[in-house]
């Protein structure tokens, strides 16, 4: 007979002994016995059924029994007294600051403004000299060429460059569109009807560009927008709430003059894309549109500027 004592323990594969050479998966299938062991969670929802009280309040009571005694409540008050006094003072520091300071920031602002009104009348004034130097130019060349037949054929070819160019004065019959904001009508209220966030501006400077264009390719000779000459070196940008045209900021209304044989623009004009662009805004943003023709329409020229560069583009064969 062999001594219990001396049995050695049975020993599992990883090193493990086991008591009395019981396993413990014995009898059990081979999916239940790898089955991974999970440790008993509570339930969030029996946690709440059952424990109807915060753990503050046992941490509390414990503090209680055990002799320390809570915060005062004397104590949380003054603290927030002590912000609250706190916050004021920098209010207070702040709104001193910003008065002391207040009357200099005005008396700069209304230098500026000084500046730019005499800067204004200063440019204005040089306009208006230059035009009158143009003028003068252009009449003592029309008076030393108009004496023979080769000087009216240069200025017959002048006459029309400077038509291209937008650079003479036109007259004649008109065809007259005029465009409007539906401002703060009731149909832009709805903020998905906005082509501008928090604007009531619906005609923007890519509309007025098809309206020119389709005024050009209409039979139009000159055009003018918002008393603005429209020439090769115009343009037209979007700037916020305002459409610059020649650098020069206009608003609703648009008042677009274009010169030429009136009764056929209209009819051309009505059949363009930029009237179809223009019936849709009206249609969908309520935009005011009108057409109207004039006999005799006078056009002032665009604003002359120095060419600095330019290069001839060869028309022959690379």
């Amino acid at each position: 007979m062999t001594d219990e004592s001396s049995t050695p323990d049975p020993v599992r594969g990883n090193g493990t002994h086991l008591m009395g050479g019981f396993e413990p998966e014995e009898g059990l299938g081979h999916h239940t016995a790898n089955r991974p062991k999970r440790n008993p969670v509570p339930s969030l929802l029996r946690t709440l059924l059952s424990d109807h009280l915060d753990a503050g309040y046992a941490e509390a009571a414990a503090a209680r029994r055990s002799g320390a005694m809570p915060r005062s409540r004397w104590a949380e008050w003054g603290w927030q007294a002590i912000a609250a006094i706190t916050i004021a003072a920098v209010f207070a520091a702040a709104v001193a600051q910003t008065t002391r300071i207040a009357p200099g920031m005005k008396q700069e602002k209304q230098g500026l403004l000084v500046s730019i009104r005499g800067e204004q009348r200063d440019s204005s004034a040089l306009e208006s000299t230059r035009d009158r130097l143009s003028a003068e130019v252009a009449g003592a060349r029309r008076t030393q060429l108009e004496g023979n037949t080769q000087g009216k054929e240069l200025l017959n070819r002048l006459d029309q460059l400077g038509l291209a160019a937008a650079s003479t004065e036109v007259r004649g019959p008109a065809l007259i569109v005029t465009l409007a904001d539906p401002g703060s009508a009731g149909d832009l209220s709805d903020v998905s009807k906005e082509r501008v966030p928090r604007s009531q501006q619906v005609i923007l400077d890519r509309d007025m560009q098809l309206v020119v264009n389709s005024l050009w390719t209409s039979g139009a000779e000159a055009i003018s927008v918002s008393d603005l000459r429209i020439g090769p070196n115009v343009t037209m940008r979007q700037a916020g709430g305002a459409i610059l045209v020649d650098n020069q900021p206009t608003s609703s209304p648009y008042r677009i003059v274009a010169i030429g044989p009136a009764n056929t623009m209209k009819s051309s004009f009505e059949r363009s894309p930029g009237m179809a662009r223009m019936r849709l805004l009206q249609k969908s943003y309520g935009i005011r549109l009108t057409l109207a023709t004039e006999e005799d329409v006078h056009m002032a020229p665009a604003a002359n500027r120095d060419v600095k560069y330019a290069k001839e583009i060869p028309t022959g064969n690379r």
